[in-house]
């Protein structure tokens, strides 16, 4: 696919910035591999070969007596008796971490939280839990629930800044009074009134925090339409009969859409922040889901087993910090004084 020059021009601008080049590399490799979690980090095999059969139970469960147990139930892949009888007549092959988000493991030799071990890399929590494997899968939700998040946000105040902008007036006016009033609301104590009347799921918690996340791009939006509405190709447009839509969508939001993106970095960065301290305080996704705030809580709760929060602190360090350079790097390269 070819580019335009200005295209080609923004791209070698983010390549010269090397820092913001390199995190998003390692940004994509670390995503990469966590969504397939499953294949890294999980109680059950990636493949079981029986009786000169082969069966994947990371797909699909089985029962115990297809493997010569005795339960109709599904098979525990841990317990030494279900391994013996398939290595009896078979092999398995497991993940790098033989634990999933939820495993606990009742072969500690030490009270939970157990210090990392050659079982457990970096140990387990207060329950008993694999902390790599749970870092692992909570990368992956935080980072699916802040780019989902992002995306839907960033679409309705794309459109409620470009209605403002666009026919400004009392449109604009009243607008914009909404908006003040609503961006003025705490919106972290309101988010957790309302996670505290319903348990919230992760569907539910991303409508919660759209309620609130929608206005960041709407002034930035809304100032590029009234920069933009009264210039000569939009006037030529309305002279030769175009629609508003087309007109607001098809000639000025392109060029609207240059700042906006050099902001949505910053604005997933947040998404991530503020999705961590729901789960700190217990508001965020449900109990027992993997998640990073959560990791972040154990740490506090457990002062005497530094490695959660070690953990923690490393992981969110790491992720953010190669959010914010992205997001610099995305910014240089969108800057009109480097084109």
């Amino acid at each position: 696919m070819a580019f335009s020059p200005l295209n080609q021009r923004r791209i070698a601008n983010f390549k010269a910035n090397k820092r913001g080049y390199y995190a998003l590399w390692l940004f994509l490799s670390l995503f990469i591999i966590s969504l397939f979690a499953e294949f890294w980090a999980n109680d059950k095999p990636i493949v079981v070969s029986y009786q000169q059969t082969l069966y994947y139970p990371v797909f699909k469960d089985y029962p115990e007596t297809t493997f010569g147990g005795t339960l109709t139930s599904n098979a525990d892949y841990r317990d030494p008796y279900v391994a013996s009888l398939i290595n009896e007549q078979g092999w398995i092959v497991w993940p790098i971490i033989r634990f999933s988000y939820n495993t606990i493991n009742y072969n500690l030799t030490v009270p939970a939280p157990a210090p990392p071990s050659s079982d457990n890399l970096l140990g387990t929590d207060d329950q008993g839990r694999d902390v790599l494997a749970r870092i692992i899968y909570g990368f992956r939700i935080s980072i699916l629930f802040a780019f989902t998040l992002t995306v839907i946000s960033s679409v309705v105040g794309v459109i409620v800044g470009a209605i403002q902008g666009f026919y400004g007036g009392w449109v604009d006016l009243i607008g914009q009074r909404i908006i003040e009033i609503w961006s003025g609301l705490p919106m972290l104590f309101m988010l957790i009134i309302m996670a505290s009347l319903v348990e919230p799921n992760f569907w539910w918690l991303l409508g919660l925090m759209l309620l609130f996340s929608w206005t960041e791009l709407t002034g930035l939006v809304r100032a590029e339409f009234l920069r933009g509405r009264n210039l000569e190709y939009v006037r030529a447009a309305r002279a030769l009969g175009l629609s508003d839509s087309k007109i607001m969508f098809r000639h000025i939001l392109p060029n609207a859409m240059v700042s906006t993106l050099s902001f949505l970095p910053f604005i997933f960065t947040g998404a991530i922040g503020l999705l961590t301290s729901l789960d700190f305080l217990g508001f965020g996704l449900p109990v027992g889901s993997p998640s990073l705030g959560e990791l972040v809580a154990q740490g506090k709760n457990n002062l005497s087993a530094p490695w959660l929060g070690l953990s923690a602190f490393f992981t969110l360090a790491i992720l953010l910090t190669l959010l914010v350079f992205i997001g610099e790097a995305v910014r240089d390269a969108f800057d009109p004084r480097k084109q």
